[in-house]
């Protein structure tokens, strides 16, 4: 104990706080005027008010234990020093408790360290102290003279304190002198018999009651009773009433559907309330709005149902139910017990009772002192027993008690008999009993069972007889759980009897050995056990129990399992199950999925729908969303059930026709996408005939829609808030130009209005309200299309501190019983304070201590805690690393990466609420924030923090870095982390929130150039690529002196590296065809058996070089993906997963690919020199199939060709010249990626340049960048006519005589055969052929013929 907690305060609406200050000042009974409670109440009293287990001697007798006193031997000393000792204060009638402060006895070695406080109003039936949902230890003293005072966090009501010493001096015995402190209490207390109801009538008949304040105290030993209880003939009711030992709260304010059914709302609390002790309860309602605690813990919730009165006729009744002669309160008993302090409205009920105010005539005898009970509980831990003595040499057992514990197993009793034993267990919450006997060499042995779930925490009743050849056992009294045996049993009972644990050993052992929990009303033999002569020692014995005491703790309550975790205790601990929640942890806390889809696609996740959680561990529950993973942007979208084109009719601007949008997230789940969103749009559309839409700017319009906030909105799709008006309205083109909507000209003929909505601050659209199409011929079609959200700011949201000394500061910090901290760092330096928090001693800090650790630490009360994660590689690498630490009240766990993770258990017992009052630092220790604190310099945190989300809150680092010094928002470098996301040789690109794969120079596509680009070809379709660039035709004289000068293109290649897939069912057919402006040339055939053949004619052989692949049949419809390269002589092929292998080129053979000069897929379409057995044996009618992800030294041919279609076809009005784009196709070519399987051997890094340029230093000139659509197809040149035959046959002898003009003739060390086809190829068929348009000779020959 270190702290003092003030009692809460009210928390109600503003409008009734005063309201609710000046009717409650009787919760709490007659507490003192004064607002400090803290008079020395021990002090005053004499000696005869203190006693004590033991004294040592009469110098040490309790009386001498009175702080800072002398008198005496100094304290109190018990005779032994031993966990049975005690010392008791009487404070003569009950007080208010708030403090307590111990000493040692004065000069001595005698002091307690450790102890214990118990207080009872009676000096029975003790209660300990509570705090943090554990049995409270309070730290002692260390000396004889300093006195320690802690104050009470639950301030206790009591006239009994009795204080249990745990731990003493080593150096001597236990010491005591003590002093509470507190003030005088007084309540009235009415004693309920469970026959009496004190009726409160109201001074007129009924009652409309807006707000309300109900305060009591009441204690009882029954878990049933109806404490309060008022109606009324509308079905309006309030009650509260015990169930099973917990408060339940049911209030119906009524509801206009089906009656006041759905009104009834119901709320339970509390647990083990039938414990006999003092428990408070204050109701606050205003409206629907209740605040329901018990015993300072609060809950607040709002009433079902739309009213916000209480209408209740004639009465109030507390202690039970009036009798009415409905049957509403059938079966529910009245409160037995005692009450006190009840104050409804401001009235005193108690005091109106006591001077007979109040109808009290159902009472039998009404008193107003609370009747004891004369129970006597024992409490056992898992090394205790009770021994008690009985009847010996009996021939029946007959015993009963009663017991109450949350675990599952133990044992109740077990008994020596005379030859046998006797054993009544729990199993599985169950009770067995098992009695085994061996007499005459016979064996008896009888097993009952009966009941299910005992281990709930109530109280249950057991009552076993067994004698000759009989055997019975009962349950709670209930004769539907009595179980008999008549199995034959002699029985001959030994006279001793062990409860709650045995540890001795015997003929037959018992299946457990011990219990936890608390016994009562123990029978044995028929007869009452005499506990009172136990506790004296005049009778039986035990070990380890605790009499007069039952110190159970429900750990569930409350529930610190999170998000709907359901809690499962034994007698030490709770247990959170948290399958089917979305969270998980300790007390399912943290979120198991990410918070937007920005952080899947930066896990390297595809486009899927996905579960997300917005705020992590925050209230709002996951849900599942469309997450659309673009090339530079990742879209979010949530889908609604309205249906496209929902017709709409019969609605007029006084009866509006309302459309509900509802969505596959709550409201609140949606609004967290569009709060974090970087753009949001959502499609409106009205389609109409005969109904206006906004009519008229100045006008109420016939239609609006509803937005986040139940705001009306009075803009249509395309439109912006304050205009009214349609997408036409704003571009000026609607149909009519008097009106700002095409709907608003109110024509016969179908119209529409329609567009994006993109002020993310107004969006989802929850409502449509349609008023205009009542009228004969009217009819209108509603679409509201998906949300779709892009980016996410929170996961972007970055800060980079620059100096050591800079740091951002920000709220305190509210993780009191669960705390949760997560964020993404990456720094050069090698230690840094990321953030820290103080308060008194309480603080929690995350820190880098050296380039491999990261540090958690805390401390909640218990001392310093310290949790470290070693990294096996260091974390100043500039790189993003993920830290993710929690803290709860049952572990603390620190998480690096989602790699490297350690957790600490809480202690059993200690602190568990984190208090701080300072800012929160980020960057800097909290402890040291002065610019030139040289430690706080050292400590600093250097580098980037982002995504720093607490309690799921995301914290607006760049907003408060914006106006502090040394702070910058934003992070670059984002590559460095993430580009190991692009695949395939995809560049990463920096971006300012994130990164986008750059996939030009691949043969992919994709956000992470995953996704393979293929085309379906069907007979005679090819794609070209040319790696010379032609001449642009129609450019001056200049410029193509320019262009040839600055584009060396005749290129000698030493290795090639080729990958590409295909699937097809037809054979034979030419798969890549790489012509050169020489005869040599590479070719990929498919034979007409279905093998793969590759082909390459370098020079220096008779024959091409011939590589027979593989003898299968690779036409059969499945996909194949071959890899190929060849290093000067050096040919290496993979197929498909079958393992690589390799060829070697001839000596003879050339090693050199010489001007290269086009690529072919699918056909050969070259007028130089061809391999005559490609074009006779493999060229007709050419590849039916797919083809896809086709790489050629790092070029992508037929992803160039696809895209360069694509941005023609998006750009038909640009003629350009179609020499700029190197890569075309002829014929029809359809898009796919043909099903192929994965990448054996991945493709070549981006980094890598496969081509060796003979004696020159130039960088080969292709740009898949440069997009110049064909200027020339079939469809304009048959439009065209003759004028566009003339123009191109001009254009092509322009080209030809250019090409002939300026020809380079650089020198290359080839053979003569080289040569003579180089000069074979320089003819006039070359020169028409290198206009680089095969389609368009076609198609001249076919215009000049006609």
């Amino acid at each position: 104990m270190r702290r003092h907690r003030p009692a809460q305060g009210l928390t109600l609406l503003l409008p009734v706080v005063l309201w609710i200050f000046c009717h409650v000042s009787g919760v709490h009974g007659a507490l003192p005027t004064t607002q400090k409670c803290d008079e020395a109440l021990a002090s005053p009293l004499p000696h005869t008010a203190f006693t004590s287990s033991s004294v040592f001697s009469s110098g040490y007798a309790p009386g001498y234990a009175k702080l800072n006193r002398r008198g005496g031997a100094g304290g109190w000393s018990p005779l032994d020093s031993d966990h049975y000792q005690w010392l008791q204060v009487d404070l003569g009638s009950r007080k208010q408790v708030s403090a307590i402060a111990t000493q040692g006895r004065y000069s001595s070695s005698d002091w307690t360290t450790q102890y214990r406080l118990l207080y009872s109003d009676t000096g029975r039936n003790w209660k300990p102290y509570h705090q943090d949902g554990n049995i409270w230890a309070f730290s002692g003293n260390s000396n004889s003279e300093s006195a320690v005072r802690h104050e009470l966090q639950q301030g206790i009501v009591a006239r009994f304190l009795r204080l249990i010493p745990l731990e003493w001096s080593e150096e001597g015995r236990i010491g005591l002198r003590i002093e509470v402190y507190g003030c005088s209490y007084w309540a009235d207390i009415i004693n309920f018999d469970g026959q009496g109801v004190i009726s409160y009538r109201f001074k007129v008949k009924k009652m409309k009651i807006i707000k309300d304040v109900i305060a009591l105290r009441f204690k009882t030993s029954e878990s049933e009773g109806v404490i309060l209880h008022g109606e009324g003939q509308q079905g309006d009711y309030i009650t509260l009433e015990l169930r099973k030992a917990k408060l339940l709260l049911q209030i119906n304010l009524g509801s206009n559907q089906y009656g006041s059914i759905l009104g009834h709302t119901s709320v339970t609390t509390g647990s083990l309330l039938d414990d006999n002790h003092w428990h408070s309860v204050v109701i606050e309602r205003y409206r629907r709005n209740v605040n329901f605690t018990l015993d300072r813990h609060t809950q607040h919730f709002r009433t079902n149902g739309e009213f916000d009165h209480l209408d209740l006729d004639y009465e109030l009744s507390f202690g039970g139910m009036p009798y009415s002669g409905k049957p509403v309160g059938i079966g529910r008993k009245n409160f037995k017990g005692c009450m006190e302090s009840i104050n409804y409205n401001g009235d005193n009920i108690t005091d109106l009772a006591r001077r007979k105010k109040l109808d009290t005539s159902s009472f039998r005898n009404l008193s107003f002192t609370c009747a004891e009970t004369h129970t006597f509980p024992v409490f056992f831990n898992a090394t205790s027993f009770l021994q008690l003595p009985g009847r010996a040499n009996h021939n029946t057992v007959s015993v009963g008690f009663q017991f109450r514990t949350w675990n599952p197993h133990g044992l109740l009793l077990f008994s020596n008999l005379d030859d046998g034993t006797l054993e009544i267990s729990l199993e599985d919450g169950k009770v067995a009993v098992h009695i085994n006997v061996m007499k005459a060499a016979k064996s008896y042995q009888v097993d009952l069972s009966s009941g299910s779930g005992l281990n709930d925490g109530q109280w249950h009743a057991i009552r076993l007889v067994a004698k000759e050849n009989f055997a019975m056992l009962t349950i709670d009294g209930e004769e539907v759980s009595a179980v008999r045996s008549v199995s034959p049993l002699s029985i001959t009972t030994g006279g001793t009897y062990h409860l709650g644990g045995y540890f001795l050993q015997t003929l037959f052992p018992p299946t457990q050995r011990s219990f936890q929990g608390c016994m009562q009303a123990v029978l044995v033999d028929d007869q009452p056990a005499d506990l009172h002569a136990v506790e004296k020692g005049t009778v039986g014995a035990f070990e380890n129990v605790s009499l007069d005491m039952c110190a159970i703790i429900d750990r569930c309550m409350p529930n610190h399992c999170e998000h709907g975790g359901r809690c499962k205790q034994t007698w030490d601990s709770f247990s959170c199950t948290c399958d089917g929640t979305g969270y998980t942890g300790a007390t399912c806390h943290t979120s198991i999925y990410e918070p937007s889809c920005e952080a899947y696609k930066h896990l390297g996740k595809s486009s899927d729908a996905y579960w997300i959680d917005p705020d992590g561990s925050g209230p709002l529950g996951p849900f599942k969303v469309n997450c659309n993973m673009t090339e530079d942007k990742v879209w979010t979208t949530v889908m609604n059930n309205l249906p496209p084109k929902t017709i709409v009719t019969g609605s007029s601007r006084n009866r509006r026709t309302v459309l509900q949008v509802n969505y596959s997230a709550s409201m609140d789940q949606v609004t967290a996408i569009t709060t974090s969103a970087e753009y949001c749009e959502q499609q409106i559309a009205y389609s109409c005939r005969m109904s206006r839409l906004l009519n008229t700017p100045d006008g109420t319009p016939y239609t609006w829609w509803v937005g986040r906030g139940n705001e009306k909105h009075f803009y249509w799709g395309g439109s912006g808030p304050g205009i009214q008006k349609c997408a036409c309205g704003i571009d000026r083109n609607c149909t009519d130009p008097k009106y700002d909507c095409n709907c608003d000209a109110d024509v016969k003929q179908w119209r529409e209005d329609s567009g994006l909505l993109v002020y993310q601050e107004h969006l989802p659209v929850s409502q449509v309200v349609v008023g205009d199409t009542n009228r004969s011929g009217s009819e209108a079609k509603l679409t509201v299309g998906p949300l779709r959200c892009q980016g996410d700011n929170n996961y972007w949201n970055a800060a980079s501190f620059t100096t050591p000394s800079s740091y951002l500061h920000f709220a305190t910090f509210h993780g009191e019983t669960s705390a949760d901290i997560s964020f993404y760092f990456k720094t050069s330096a090698a230690y840094g304070v990321f953030l820290e928090n103080l308060g008194n001693t309480d603080f929690i800090r995350l820190e880098l201590k050296s380039p491999k650790v990261v540090s958690f630490s805390f401390d909640v009360g218990n001392g310093p805690v310290e949790l470290i994660v070693h990294s096996a590689t260091s974390l100043n690498d500039d790189q993003w690393h993920r830290v993710m630490a929690e803290r709860n009240v049952k572990e603390a766990v620190l998480q690096l990466d989602q790699t490297y993770r350690t957790s600490r258990l809480a202690p059993a017992q200690g602190h568990t609420r984190l208090e701080l009052f300072s800012q929160l630092y980020v960057g800097k220790p909290a402890s040291l924030t002065c610019q030139d604190s040289a430690a706080g310099g050292q400590r600093g945190f250097l580098g980037c923090i982002r995504a720093l989300r607490m309690n799921g809150i995301t914290l607006d680092l760049e907003e408060r870095a914006k106006v502090t010094p040394g702070v910058k928002p934003g992070c670059q470098g984002h590559c460095n982390s993430f580009g190991m996301y692009c695949r395939n040789g995809g560049k990463c690109v920096e971006r300012y929130n994130g990164y986008l794969c750059d996939c030009t120079a691949t043969a992919y596509d994709g956000p992470f150039c995953t996704r393979d680009v293929g085309g379906f070809f069907e007979a005679g379709t090819l794609v070209k690529y040319n790696f010379l660039p032609e001449a642009i035709a129609g450019a001056s004289k200049d410029t193509k002196v320019l262009t040839h000068q600055l584009t060396p293109h005749e290129v000698n290649l030493t290795k090639e590296e080729v990958a590409f897939s295909f699937s097809t069912s037809s054979a034979p057919a030419v798969l890549m065809y790489v012509s050169s402006k020489t005869q040599d040339y590479l070719a990929v055939v498919l034979r007409q058996n279905g093998s793969l053949q590759v082909r390459y004619n370098l020079g220096g052989l008779r024959e091409p070089f011939t590589i027979d692949v593989d003898q299968r049949n690779l036409a059969n419809g499945q996909p194949h993906s071959i890899n190929m390269s060849r290093h000067d002589r050096r040919i290496t092929i993979q197929l498909d997963h079958y393992p690589a292998v390799s060829y070697n080129l001839p000596e003879a053979s050339d090693t050199q690919f010489n001007l290269v000069k086009t690529l072919f897929l699918g056909k050969v379409y070259e007028t130089g020199h061809i391999d005559p057995v490609i074009i006779e044996r493999y060229n007709t009618p050419g590849f039916i199939g797919c083809l896809s992800r086709v790489e050629f030294n790092g070029i992508a041919p037929l992803k160039s060709a696809l895209r360069t279609a694509v941005k023609s076809q998006a750009t038909p009005t640009e003629k350009q010249p179609a020499a700029a784009s190197p890569a075309s196709y002829q014929g029809k070519l359809v898009e796919s990626n043909c099903g192929a399987s994965p990448l054996t051997i991945p493709p070549m890094s981006a980094a890598t340049d496969p081509w060796h340029l003979d004696k020159t230093d130039a960088v080969f000139p292709f740009n898949e960048e440069r997009v110049i659509p064909d200027g020339v197809n079939r469809d304009s040149a048959i439009i065209g006519g003759i004028i566009a035959v003339v123009i191109f046959t001009i254009l092509c002898t322009l080209v030809f005589l250019i090409r002939y003009m300026f020809r380079h003739k650089g020198t290359y060390h080839t053979n003569e055969a080289k040569a003579s086809g180089e000069s074979a190829a320089e003819s006039a068929d070359t020169a028409i052929i290198g206009t680089d348009n095969p389609e368009t000779i076609d198609e001249s020959k076919k215009e000049w013929f006609i």
